[in-house]
């Protein structure tokens, strides 16, 4: 994939959750809620302070990130369903 990301912008796969209930009860796609977790696949350079320099990103490539349930915004690139977002909306990073 050939996508980099601009200013302090993070793109990231989704991670899935469990498609069964404890029960065994499957949920449809429909049904189900967005994942609130995700891979880092890629970074831009940063955000500028009000002094024009770079202030670096925090997280990194292949980092497991926390987000909010309805950050960023979907697109689909070489047909994988993706999220692009600011480093802002992510909460934290996992591990």
């Amino acid at each position: 994939m050939k996508f980099r990301p601009l200013h302090d912008r993070v793109l990231i796969k989704p991670l899935d959750d469990d498609e069964k209930t404890s029960g065994g009860i499957i949920i449809p796609d429909t049904a189900k809620e967005k994942p609130q977790q995700g891979e880092v696949l890629a970074i831009g350079p940063g955000a500028r302070d009000e002094q024009g320099n770079i202030v670096p990103m925090d997280v990194k490539v292949g980092d497991t990130v926390l987000f909010g349930k309805w950050s960023g915004n979907e697109v689909t690139i070489d047909g994988d369903e993706l999220s692009i977002m600011k480093e802002s909306d992510i909460m934290g990073v996992i591990g």
